[in-house]
């Protein structure tokens, strides 16, 4: 296998890791503030943002990670998905920043603790909507003609990618839960049980609807699903998110403190497989794959030399940064 037919996957791989990341660690966080107005009081407020306040910032690298990696290892990606996300695009990372001001401002402003308190609960909302929208109108397919993105302004503006946006923020809600069982206790950890009680099942509800969606919508999805002898090794797939689910129930009611977070996690990372086994090798679906969209072998091999040394240093200092941070939270910080 020649450069040119690999270093494409390894980067397809480098992006994808930095998205599960980012959406498995910025994920709780942003569901974290989903979930920040119906806390019990103010002070449970206070230590549901203080659970984040050393890992959240840290959290966004993987986004920008992401992004840098998609320019440098696919360019044409990147200049066919921003203009077919740009509304999209540029409230998420507004709503990004405001959310970041407000999460410094309402320890400094008390005065107008409840407004930022809102602010922070907006922000987080808006930003993960948004994401749920680029996923799903990215998923559904971007047009493009001679490298160029042929479609209009609002073409995300449609029942899936909407649906997709919905479905995200039950998901990130459901994360959110699971970071509060792990870092409270008493009757904070209870409130956060009851929510992922009332959450699982509106994820399960959106998984479903989008595994339908899909193969309905487009007949080669359908066809990568359904057809023999790919159906024998998928079928494995839904089962194992019932699995994670009763998993994730059982230790709800068991009283289990890192399990719910652990299996929330691990249905977003089934989630993305199924996602990754509809969309290979597209990385415009279903226009450009990953060997057309490529940069040239060395732009390649040059980059990802670089990403090579980046990606242990930032593994290294946020797993020191969670160790750190490892324990519960109280109403003076962490234990």
């Amino acid at each position: 296998m020649d450069l040119a037919t690999l270093l494409p996957v390894l980067w397809a791989g480098v992006i994808v890791f930095a998205v599960v990341v980012y959406v498995l660690a910025d994920g709780f966080d942003l569901g974290l503030g989903i979930l920040f107005p119906f806390a019990g009081s103010e002070a449970d407020r206070d230590r549901m943002m203080n659970s984040v306040a050393p890992v959240w910032d840290g959290n966004e690298t993987w986004l920008v990670l992401g992004g840098a990696g998609l320019l440098a290892g696919f360019p044409l990606v990147y200049s066919v998905v921003l203009p077919a996300f740009y509304l999209p695009l540029i409230v998420m990372l507004l709503a990004l920043v405001f959310r970041g001001v407000a999460f410094e401002f309402r320890e400094r402003a008390p005065h107008y603790k409840q407004g930022w308190s809102i602010s922070f609960w907006a922000g987080s909302l808006v930003a993960t909507f948004a994401q749920g929208v680029v996923l799903g109108g990215f998923v559904r397919g971007v047009p493009v003609e001679d490298g160029v993105f042929a479609g209009g302004t609002f073409d995300w503006l449609e029942p899936f990618p909407l649906f997709v946006g919905l479905a995200l923020v039950f998901g990130y809600a459901l994360l959110g839960a699971g970071w509060t069982i792990l870092k409270t206790e008493g009757e904070q950890q209870a409130w956060a049980r009851r929510c992922c009680r009332l959450l699982l099942p509106a994820v399960l509800l959106a998984m479903a609807a989008v595994s339908l969606w899909m193969p309905l919508a487009d007949e080669q999805v359908a066809e990568r699903w359904f057809t023999w002898p790919n159906i024998a090794f998928l079928w494995p797939v839904p089962l194992a998110v019932l699995a994670l689910s009763l998993l994730h129930w059982i230790a709800l009611e068991r009283g289990w403190q890192a399990l719910p977070y652990v299996s929330a996690a691990a249905l977003f990372l089934t989630g993305f497989f199924g996602l990754g086994v509809s969309l290979w090798p597209y990385a415009i679906p279903y226009a450009v794959d990953i060997w057309q969209a490529a940069a040239a072998p060395n732009t390649q091999l040059f980059a990802l030399v670089g990403f090579a040394v980046m990606i242990p240093i930032i593994l290294a200092y946020s797993a020191w940064s969670y160790w750190v941070f490892r324990g519960k939270v109280g109403d003076e910080g962490y234990h």
